[in-house]
């Protein structure tokens, strides 16, 4: 008997060494992940390495690069230069397993997330990080004619609507018309309105020149109606004079100080007076996916997640909330933005916590957020960047503002294929991705 369990303990010792040797150390602890964005992905790089199994799960195949979307909906960018699939990403990492589902609920008891085909995912460690949405502040009526910009699916909804306008007016006689066609609105000065504003107008008074015989696009009105006292209020105050200044040197009117009381078919309403477009885009407020009401947690009134300082749920410490779907605080009170570099810190944070409690750590963690600064372009040759200690605006700004944005794009290609792209419209003002995709908005 002695010689048998001898034999079988070096049967398991030589199984255990041969698995170490092949990088498959058995993992007991399975790590659920939902949502493939910045954080989810900044977590898994995290993990490498770490003896756990990874879940991540996302209702897209795809991660998308947010901050350029809004040149997809602009026709600048095509949907493969901002976008990948989210296996192929991950294709290496044989320790992660990919689903693509819709998450209907968690089950903090039972430490199970809750799909919307009756199935299940146990866990051991939850992260949701599963973004925002639209928030038109009461008003949700109004997202059919005011779609904003979240996903792939609002950036070529957006690029139908603006390309489909200029098509209707050039068959459009009656002039009054004719001009709401010509006239788009966007709602909201922070940086997506600013950089829709900016892109749109040179779409109109630059690329699109000449291509048309009944309309001239010059005439096309770029309306940016912001209900502050000034547009990209989270920047300084000089570069939101710098801004609002470069905007209007592109053909841009700003509207400040009266809020939007009604969107409508004809167009849009704000201090009592309204504006005839037929063309409305919405860039004025987020609001968090439903991960705390899956959770039951506390939630702020944008419906983000109240966690605790180490990003945890209270009296769930196995589970985390971050990025756009949890409020986090600074010391001094103030949320972290919603932007990615704060994502992918808090992904950081959470993976290092989680290596840390599988080797024994047991006090919590508080996460320290580092702000990298504020960017937004303005067309093709201006921006305005904040880092605090240093501001720059005009074209040294775009190009650090692109080099940016090139630096944290994934892989060659898409850096390669971007970088030819802004070159192109930086030196002709032709953007190639001006394809009209059928959609129910379309007329014949």
């Amino acid at each position: 008997m002695r010689c048998c369990s001898a034999q079988k303990y070096l049967y398991s010792l030589q199984a255990a060494l041969l698995a170490k040797v092949n990088g498959m150390t058995e993992a007991s602890h399975d790590v659920v992940i939902v949502g493939a964005g910045f954080g989810g992905l900044e977590l898994v790089r995290g993990l490498a390495g770490a003896p756990v199994r990874i879940t991540m799960i996302d209702k897209r195949n795809h991660h998308l690069f947010q901050p350029l979307l809004y040149q997809v909906a602009t026709t600048a960018l095509a949907t493969s230069e901002v976008a990948w699939p989210v296996r192929h990403l991950l294709r290496r990492r044989k320790d992660v397993t990919t689903l693509l589902a819709n998450v209907a609920g968690v089950d903090r008891a039972g430490k199970r997330v809750l799909l919307d085909d009756g199935s299940a995912v146990a866990y051991d460690t939850l992260v949701l990080a599963t973004g925002a949405r639209h928030a038109y502040f009461g008003h949700d009526e109004w997202e059919p004619f005011a779609p904003g910009l979240k996903t792939l699916e609002d950036a070529t909804t957006i690029r139908r609507k603006i390309l489909l306008a200029f098509e209707q007016a050039e068959r459009e006689t009656d002039p009054a018309r004719r001009q709401a066609l010509l006239t788009i609105a966007i709602i909201g000065g922070g940086p997506t309105g600013v950089e829709l504003a900016g892109t749109i107008a040179e779409l109109a008074h630059d690329t699109l020149r000449g291509e048309f015989r009944n309309i001239d696009t010059r005439q096309t009105r770029v309306v940016l109606i912001e209900a502050g006292e000034r547009i990209l209020a989270n920047f300084a105050q000089k570069l939101s004079a710098y801004a609002r200044s470069a905007l209007e040197r592109l053909g841009v009117t700003i509207e400040l100080g009266r809020a939007v009381t009604l969107c409508d078919a004809d167009g849009v309403v704000f201090g009592g007076t309204r504006l005839p477009a037929r063309t409305i885009l919405w860039a004025a407020g987020v609001a968090s996916s439903p991960a705390a009401e899956w959770l039951g947690a506390a939630a702020d009134r944008a419906g983000r997640a109240l966690v605790e300082p180490d990003l945890t749920i209270a009296g769930s410490p196995e589970v985390f909330v971050i990025g756009d779907a949890a409020l986090v605080l600074r010391p001094d009170g103030r949320p972290v933005p919603g932007v990615a570099p704060a994502a992918k810190q808090q992904g950081r944070h959470v993976a290092a916590t989680i290596k840390a409690r599988l080797a024994g750590g047991i006090a919590a963690r508080p996460f320290h957020y580092k702000h990298a600064g504020d960017l937004a372009t303005i067309g093709k040759r201006a921006a305005a960047i904040d880092f605090g200690w240093l501001k720059l605006t005009g074209w040294p700004a775009w190009w650090l503002w692109g080099i940016a944005h090139i630096y944290f794009l994934i892989g060659f290609r898409n850096r390669l294929a971007v970088s030819l792209s802004w070159l192109w419209i930086y030196v002709t003002g032709q953007r190639s991705s001006r394809l009209i995709t059928q959609g129910d908005d379309d007329k014949t």
